[in-house]
């Protein structure tokens, strides 16, 4: 077996052909299902519109026959309560006198009246306890021997009034060639005085014909070779088209209860259907046999036309396989060329393409992606040059602050010996900005760091317009210990001062704040300067729209072929889509003579936490 399932196995993983194969006829699976479901849902839907026609017919049946019995009891009520009757028969001892006789025969007359009315009645008859004479209709007075002794006897007397439904399994008490109990008929029995317990109860027997219900179920049947059975309220079979062969209880026929069931049938090659139908009233049930093969004749020509176009699509789906792989072996051949030639390095290569389907379409992209490799190699090496002049320049730009902050310091000290308070100021401010600007060299810092490294600078600016303008710090406490890159406010607010506040008259008002909008922290800076036009504010965001839809792997502030003017605006818009992603987004906007707003948006996941000018 596991031989098998690898040679399977590697058919399968070895060759396209196997493979398409398999896929065709796994298309035909869900329209072989679909068949198949639809055809045994026909057989089902067929069998639930037959079983409730035929339900109907039996329960019509049934209701027929609960009448017949009401009937029937309606008869022994009216002998029970037969006051003549009952007094003849309480009158007469257990010697009959010729005064009883004269009775007994009066109601032999009355029982002949019942039965000449209903043609149902086999005969009617009254039972003398007493004597154990039997009243007949049909054979008039004859004595039962031990009649006490028989099981219905017994079971009549124990009821007590009530009826019982005595059905003989053998002929007893023959008579002039009949049977005062016939197999042939079933015997509805009651106690004629059960209002007086204290004297031995008379019975009223009335034989009903076996042959006459069934003619009344017959009618319901369906064909010839359906069979219909009575089963009493105790479920005993009462009488069947062919009793010899039907269970002779009704539990028989299923354990679950179920209305419609299935059951093997002597000398039948296919199964029956069985349909039972119990009486709400009597609690009588009528059981229908119809064969299956009978049921679904007409359901068996779709079938075969069923199983003939599964048969065809299975064949089809071979060979249209085969025709299909033909016609793709080719060109897969040359794909396989092609990429032996690109893990050789020979990204040169470039495939003849000479179809339009969907071959075709993969043969160009195959070519598009040889060209997209060498177009990536290219961008790459060219990514790393752009990096390796970053560095260089970074390392300059720390190399003279480094230069600048020891001679600023020099100066703050001299400036201190002469007394110069204001240039001595200005000088601190400016070295302390440099010192954070060269602290360990990290690149992030706490938004409280950042604010703090910007109030330097802003100082050396106020000193060096002489107050010409006012600072406000707002920075929520939530997020003053979230991280930024260093410097990356320092250009907006240069812009601020130098663009917008220096222009303007006195009385200017500069901005800076950080507070937490969302899942993102805004960083903004505004003022109240000079603002600009709507045509440079819309060059503007033209800019640095272009540098945030740039992709990153060639994104730089340091691009030589960007205009020189927004540099430090590109700088900042650069750093943010690098470091932050996509998510990172940046807005200015602007009104002359009533200044410029500025707001950056970072993901605050992305802005860690620091503790001490360390990345958490």
């Amino acid at each position: 077996m596991k031989r098998l399932w690898r040679f399977v196995h590697d058919a399968f993983t070895r060759y396209i052909q196997v493979r398409l194969t398999v896929h065709f006829l796994l298309i035909l699976v869900p329209l072989v299902a679909v068949s198949l479901f639809a055809n045994m849902r026909s057989h089902q839907i067929l069998e639930a519109k037959t079983s409730d026609r035929t339900r109907s017919l039996l329960q019509s049946a049934v209701e027929y026959i609960d009448l017949t019995m009401r009937n029937m009891e309606e008869i022994s009520n009216l002998l029970t309560r037969n006051q003549a009757v009952n007094g003849w028969l309480s009158e007469a001892g257990s010697e009959l006198s010729v005064q009883s006789v004269v009775h007994f025969g009066e109601i032999i007359g009355e029982l002949s009246d019942i039965v000449a009315l209903n043609n149902m009645l086999y005969q009617v008859s009254v039972l003398h306890a007493p004597t154990d004479t039997l009243l007949s209709s049909r054979f008039g007075g004859i004595r039962l021997k031990d009649a006490s002794l028989e099981p219905w006897y017994r079971k009549a007397a124990e009821l007590n009034g009530f009826s019982y439904l005595h059905i003989p399994d053998e002929n007893g008490y023959p008579l002039r060639g009949e049977y005062a109990f016939n197999k042939e008929s079933v015997y509805l029995i009651r106690g004629m005085n059960a209002n007086n317990r204290s004297f031995s109860p008379n019975f009223i027997i009335l034989g009903i014909k076996k042959n006459s219900l069934l003619q009344l179920i017959a009618s319901s049947l369906p064909s010839a070779d359906a069979q219909a059975y009575l089963y009493d309220h105790e479920g005993r079979l009462v009488v069947g088209t062919d009793p010899t062969r039907a269970p002779s209880r009704l539990s028989e026929w299923s354990d679950d209860g179920a209305k419609t069931v299935r059951v093997s049938w002597p000398e039948r090659d296919s199964s029956m259907l069985a349909v039972k139908v119990r009486s709400p009233q009597t609690h009588w049930s009528l059981v229908m046999l119809q064969p299956e093969a009978e049921l679904y004749e007409e359901n068996r020509q779709l079938q075969l036309f069923t199983y003939t176009i599964i048969a065809i699509s299975i064949v089809l789906a071979f060979w249209i396989s085969w025709m299909v792989y033909g016609g793709i072996a080719a060109p897969l051949r040359s794909l396989s060329f092609g990429m032996k030639q690109i893990r050789l390095g020979n990204l040169n290569v470039t495939l003849d393409n000479g179809r339009k389907d969907e071959l075709g379409y993969v043969t160009e992209s195959f070519n598009q992606m040889a060209q997209d490799q060498r177009s990536l190699i290219r961008d790459y090496y060219e990514q790393q040059l752009r990096a390796s002049k970053a560095e260089l320049k970074f390392l300059q730009s720390q190399i003279n602050p480094h230069f600048l902050y020891n001679t600023l310091d020099s100066i703050y000290w001299t400036a201190q010996e002469y007394e110069a308070e204001e240039i001595g100021d200005m000088v601190y401010n400016l070295s302390k900005f440099f010192r954070l600007s060269l602290q360990k060299g990290q690149e992030t810092a706490t938004v409280k760091e950042t604010i703090e490294h910007l109030s330097y600078y802003v100082r050396v600016q106020e000193l060096r317009f002489q107050h010409h303008f006012a600072v406000v710090y707002d920075v929520d406490d939530a997020v003053k210990e979230a991280g930024v890159l260093r410097l990356l406010l320092q250009p907006l607010v240069e812009n601020a001062i130098l663009h917008g506040l220096e222009k303007a008259a006195s009385g200017g008002l500069l901005t800076i704040s950080a507070k937490a909008e969302g899942k993102f922290l805004a960083l903004g800076v505004a003022d109240n300067g000079v603002g600009m036009s709507g045509d440079r504010l819309d060059y503007i965001r033209r800019e640095l729209g272009a540098t945030m839809a740039a992709d990153n792997r060639v994104l730089s502030p340091f691009d030589p072929n960007k205009s020189k003017d927004l540099f430090g605006l590109r700088n900042v818009v650069a750093r943010a889509k690098i470091v932050y992603g996509d998510e990172a987004s940046f807005r200015i906007d602007s009104e002359p003579g009533a200044g410029t707003r500025v707001k950056l948006l970072l993901p605050m996941e992305a802005c860690q936490s620091v503790q001490g000018g360390e990345t958490a």
